[in-house]
Protein backbone atom coordinates (compact mmCIF):
# COMPACT_ATOMS: atom_id res chain seq x y z
CA UNK A 1 0.00 0.00 0.00
CA UNK A 2 2.91 2.33 -0.49
CA UNK A 3 1.82 3.34 -3.63
CA UNK A 4 2.42 6.52 -5.04
CA UNK A 5 -1.05 8.46 -6.39
CA UNK A 6 -1.16 11.16 -9.09
CA UNK A 7 -3.69 13.87 -8.83
CA UNK A 8 -5.63 12.11 -11.18
CA UNK A 9 -5.97 9.58 -9.04
CA UNK A 10 -7.04 11.39 -5.88
CA UNK A 11 -10.79 11.95 -6.33
CA UNK A 12 -11.24 7.63 -6.69
CA UNK A 13 -8.96 7.06 -3.76
CA UNK A 14 -10.94 9.59 -1.50
CA UNK A 15 -14.44 8.03 -2.48
CA UNK A 16 -12.61 4.77 -1.68
CA UNK A 17 -12.04 5.51 1.65
CA UNK A 18 -14.89 7.63 2.20
CA UNK A 19 -16.99 4.38 1.71
CA UNK A 20 -14.16 2.12 4.24
CA UNK A 21 -15.03 4.42 6.77
CA UNK A 22 -18.40 4.03 6.28
CA UNK A 23 -18.35 0.15 6.12
CA UNK A 24 -16.59 0.44 9.53
CA UNK A 25 -18.83 2.61 11.13
CA UNK A 26 -21.75 0.48 10.03
CA UNK A 27 -19.96 -2.51 11.45
CA UNK A 28 -19.34 -0.80 14.83
CA UNK A 29 -22.66 0.27 15.12
CA UNK A 30 -24.06 -3.04 14.29
CA UNK A 31 -21.79 -5.02 16.83
CA UNK A 32 -22.48 -2.63 19.51
CA UNK A 33 -26.37 -3.05 19.09
CA UNK A 34 -25.47 -6.92 19.35
CA UNK A 35 -24.12 -6.53 22.48
CA UNK A 36 -26.16 -7.56 25.95
CA UNK A 37 -26.69 -4.90 28.39
CA UNK A 38 -25.12 -5.08 31.20
CA UNK A 39 -27.50 -6.31 34.22
CA UNK A 40 -27.69 -3.55 36.79
CA UNK A 41 -28.39 -3.59 40.43
CA UNK A 42 -31.46 -1.41 41.96
CA UNK A 43 -31.87 -0.18 45.93
CA UNK A 44 -35.73 -0.03 46.79
CA UNK A 45 -35.76 3.48 45.49
CA UNK A 46 -34.07 2.86 41.96
CA UNK A 47 -36.71 0.00 42.20
CA UNK A 48 -39.75 1.99 43.15
CA UNK A 49 -39.05 4.52 40.17
CA UNK A 50 -38.04 2.08 37.65
CA UNK A 51 -41.25 -0.22 38.43
CA UNK A 52 -43.62 0.99 35.76
CA UNK A 53 -46.42 1.40 38.45
CA UNK A 54 -44.10 3.32 40.77
CA UNK A 55 -45.20 1.68 44.21
CA UNK A 56 -44.62 2.31 47.44
CA UNK A 57 -41.78 1.37 49.55
CA UNK A 58 -44.51 -0.26 51.97
CA UNK A 59 -45.94 -2.20 49.26
CA UNK A 60 -42.87 -3.58 47.93
CA UNK A 61 -42.11 -4.72 51.26
CA UNK A 62 -45.34 -6.70 51.19
CA UNK A 63 -43.85 -8.25 47.97
CA UNK A 64 -40.90 -9.04 49.27
CA UNK A 65 -42.53 -10.62 52.78
CA UNK A 66 -44.70 -12.41 50.70
CA UNK A 67 -41.99 -14.02 48.36
CA UNK A 68 -44.02 -12.45 44.96
CA UNK A 69 -40.76 -10.30 43.85
CA UNK A 70 -37.55 -11.58 43.24
CA UNK A 71 -35.13 -9.86 45.57
CA UNK A 72 -31.56 -9.82 46.82
CA UNK A 73 -30.88 -9.33 50.87
CA UNK A 74 -27.47 -8.07 51.81
CA UNK A 75 -28.27 -7.46 55.57
CA UNK A 76 -30.82 -5.10 56.12
CA UNK A 77 -31.03 -3.91 52.60
CA UNK A 78 -33.05 -5.18 49.51
CA UNK A 79 -31.14 -5.61 45.80
CA UNK A 80 -32.97 -5.99 42.94
CA UNK A 81 -31.26 -7.38 39.92
CA UNK A 82 -32.70 -5.54 36.35
CA UNK A 83 -32.93 -8.40 34.59
CA UNK A 84 -34.91 -10.80 37.30
CA UNK A 85 -37.15 -7.43 37.40
CA UNK A 86 -38.07 -7.30 34.17
CA UNK A 87 -38.78 -10.79 33.54
CA UNK A 88 -40.91 -10.91 36.29
CA UNK A 89 -42.91 -7.78 35.28
CA UNK A 90 -43.27 -9.63 31.73
CA UNK A 91 -44.44 -13.07 33.41
CA UNK A 92 -47.90 -10.62 35.23
CA UNK A 93 -49.15 -9.67 31.71
CA UNK A 94 -52.49 -10.51 31.20
CA UNK A 95 -54.09 -12.35 28.03
CA UNK A 96 -55.88 -10.07 25.84
CA UNK A 97 -59.80 -11.61 25.28
CA UNK A 98 -58.65 -12.51 21.58
CA UNK A 99 -55.45 -14.73 23.30
CA UNK A 100 -57.97 -16.15 25.53
CA UNK A 101 -60.31 -16.88 22.88
CA UNK A 102 -57.87 -18.37 20.69
CA UNK A 103 -56.11 -20.34 23.41
CA UNK A 104 -59.98 -22.05 23.63
CA UNK A 105 -60.97 -22.67 20.49
CA UNK A 106 -57.54 -24.86 20.25
CA UNK A 107 -58.31 -26.63 23.12
CA UNK A 108 -61.58 -27.42 21.93
CA UNK A 109 -60.64 -28.63 18.65
CA UNK A 110 -57.72 -31.13 20.27
CA UNK A 111 -60.56 -32.08 22.58
CA UNK A 112 -62.82 -33.02 18.67
CA UNK A 113 -60.45 -34.82 17.17
CA UNK A 114 -58.95 -36.88 20.05
CA UNK A 115 -62.57 -37.87 20.76
CA UNK A 116 -63.42 -38.37 17.30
Amino acid sequence: MNEVLTFEQLPNAVTMLTNEVSELKRLLIEKQEQQPETDHWFNLNEFCDYHPDKPKKQTVYGWVQNSLIPVHKGGKKLRFLKSEIDNWIKKGRRKTLTEIADKAEQYLNKKEVSNG
